[in-house]
């Protein structure tokens, strides 16, 4: 139960309500145990009234009042019953709810390392599956062990107080049932572990298969696709129903005790009447009705031991990631405005989860409202310059500095909020175009939505889709084409306005006339802004102020345009490659 400690956050925070419906609870089990008392006493009056005690009259009017006592004790003990549900059962929905969002919010601050480490259906079924087993646990587990717990006192003391012998001998088979539960719980949790494993195992997989489609279909491997998942998915199946076997031993245990209890009360009771220790037979069919009351708590027993088994499982996955500390986090809380000046001093790093040394030792500056081209082979460090800007990960060596301050000391939503960020793999919302492009200002109009997209020359196209800006987008933007979501990401970081404006090159998949408006419109664009561009084409780089290039995580060349064309080494080289592909 360790791990589910974690919850008890939300048990205080609802915890008036919890109390409400322990106290309903309460209520509903005294109104229910009316029943049995009443019954027995319906009993001694056909007995009384056979056995001449009590004449007609007397026999009609008392049964007549017990059985509107009977059915009227039912009535207020169903309401209870109900208005139990409605609370203890809406306080779980308030706790999954909140749970979720702390998942979420957790999900939102980690770092970039922790998602390459991590599959995104693992990450889904901890924020889905996960929180519904516990949401179970904070619910009807917790609903129902109430009921269970205050049938059982509240009846054993109306048991103990008819006959304590006979209730003595009827509660025999309960250390039984204490012991086979607390061994088969033990399994279960084993199992319940294993369970939601696999069921991560199958989401991931999942999730990877409908994302790569296009991918399978291409390379025609649906069949070696189907067979792996197939595979997956029976392994599965097989821990799913070993952890079944070990539930459905419960609900025959309960009942074998339950009538074990049953045949005790007929007996022992049936004795105890014939001796005169028991003076009434009402109370034996009480007692039966007593027992049978408690065949649906002890019944229940099992399936709120695995809840809680599933639950404690499924907690402690949530709790391996809750647990993570960020990488990145924000060490000032006070508004610190950017104004676009960086300066990178003798700068390394090396990627956490790869081990990959992406940056050695380099330096270089930009002065605010400057412009400046990074070329290089892949792999060279290109991207890694504007992830260390956007502060996705944190330099190893040397210092980053933005406007003369330490990058890791600037408040990090100020830091991000003036950053347009365009990253060479386009990333696209299943949403409208509009609202793709509104993700970088949430509150953007339309004319502005409009003006980014004719500066990242795309409105054209957008214009002749069925829907215009409404058009919706498949998953990762799918119906568009390469070039079509590298626009509208474009579009969405010019439309924030931004104070820094990245560019990690985003005109590969553009033809060439559509690159030079593009770029032409991005020379008006980032006159008063800071505008860093990662490109494999000379044609980004030449109107620029300034230009590194990049090769093995070292600075080998840097000057403007016109300077390194004249001088031997990399840059020279793709100039004249690029030149001769273009005049041909």
């Amino acid at each position: 139960m360790k791990e589910l400690k974690h919850i008890n956050k939300y048990f205080y925070t609802y915890r008036y309500r919890i109390l409400l419906g322990v106290c309903i609870t309460i209520a509903a089990k005294i109104f229910a145990l009316f029943t049995p008392n009443l019954v027995g006493n319906s009993v001694n009056i056909i007995s009384n009234f056979i056995n001449k005690n009590i004449s007609y009259e007397q026999y009609k009017t008392q049964l007549t009042l017990s059985l509107t006592y009977l059915i009227g004790a039912a009535i207020i003990a169903g309401i209870f019953t109900f208005l139990m549900r409605q609370t203890i059962i809406a306080v779980s929905r308030h706790i999954e709810f909140d749970l979720k969002n702390e998942i979420y919010n957790q999900y939102q601050k980690l770092s970039l390392s922790f998602y390459k480490k991590n599959r995104t259906g693992d990450l889904m079924n901890r924020i889905s599956e996960d929180v519904g087993k516990v949401r179970m646990y904070t619910g009807p587990a917790i609903m129902y062990s109430l009921n269970m717990i205050t049938l059982f006192i509240v009846t054993l003391i109306y048991m103990f107080s008819k006959a304590p012998t006979l209730a003595l001998y009827t509660i025999l088979p309960l250390p039984i049932l204490s012991i086979t539960i607390y061994f088969l719980s033990k399994i279960i949790h084993k199992r319940s572990t294993i369970v939601q494993a696999y069921l991560s195992k199958l989401s991931s997989f999942t999730q990877e298969t409908f994302s790569g489609i296009s991918t399978i279909k291409a390379y025609g491997i649906e069949t070696p696709t189907n067979i792996e998942f197939e595979k997956l998915s029976k392994k599965s199946r097989e821990k799913q129903i070993e952890l079944t076997k070990v539930q459905a031993l419960f609900f025959p245990m309960m009942i074998l005790l339950i009538g074990a209890s049953n045949l005790i009360v007929i007996y022992i009771g049936g004795h105890q009447y014939i001796d005169g220790t028991i003076k009434e037979i009402g109370t034996i069919a009480e007692f039966i009705i007593y027992v049978n009351m408690l065949t649906w708590p002890v019944a229940i027993l099992g399936w709120v031991t695995s809840m809680i088994q599933q639950a404690e499982a499924s907690q402690k996955r949530i709790n391996e990631f809750l647990k993570e500390v960020p990488e990145i986090t924000n060490l000032n809380a006070k508004q610190t405005p950017i104004h676009g000046a960086i300066c990178f001093k003798n700068v390394t790093f090396t990627y956490p989860d790869t081990g990959i040394k992406a940056l050695k030792g380099i330096s270089f500056s930009i002065e605010k409202g400057q412009s400046l081209a990074v070329i290089g082979k892949t792999g060279s460090g290109k991207s890694t310059i504007l992830e260390l800007i956007s502060r996705l990960y944190d330099i190893e060596k040397g210092s980053l500095l933005i406007d003369n301050t330490p990058i890791h000391t600037l408040n990090l939503t100020n830091l991000r909020h003036a950053i347009g960020y365009v990253p060479q793999d386009a990333f696209l919302f299943s949403d409208t175009i509009k609202n793709n492009i509104k993700f970088g200002l949430i509150n953007a109009t339309d004319n502005a939505i409009i003006d980014a997209a004719k500066q990242a020359a795309v409105h054209d196209n957008i214009v002749n889709f069925r829907n215009n800006y409404n058009t919706m987008l498949g998953e990762r933007g799918l119906t568009l084409s390469g070039g079509q979501k590298q626009r509208i990401s474009i579009a969405r970081a010019i439309i924030k306005n931004p104070k820094l404006l990245l560019l990690d090159d985003c005109l590969s998949a553009v033809d060439t006339e559509t690159e030079e408006q593009i770029l032409n419109n991005l020379n008006e664009i980032s006159q008063h802004r800071t505008t860093i561009i990662v490109s494999h084409r000379i044609s980004a780089a030449k109107n620029v102020d300034k230009i590194i290039v990049l090769d093995d995580g070292k600075i080998v060349q840097s000057g403007t345009h016109n300077s390194l064309i004249t001088e031997d080494g990399y840059y020279k080289q793709l100039y004249l490659k690029q030149l001769t592909e273009k005049e041909s």
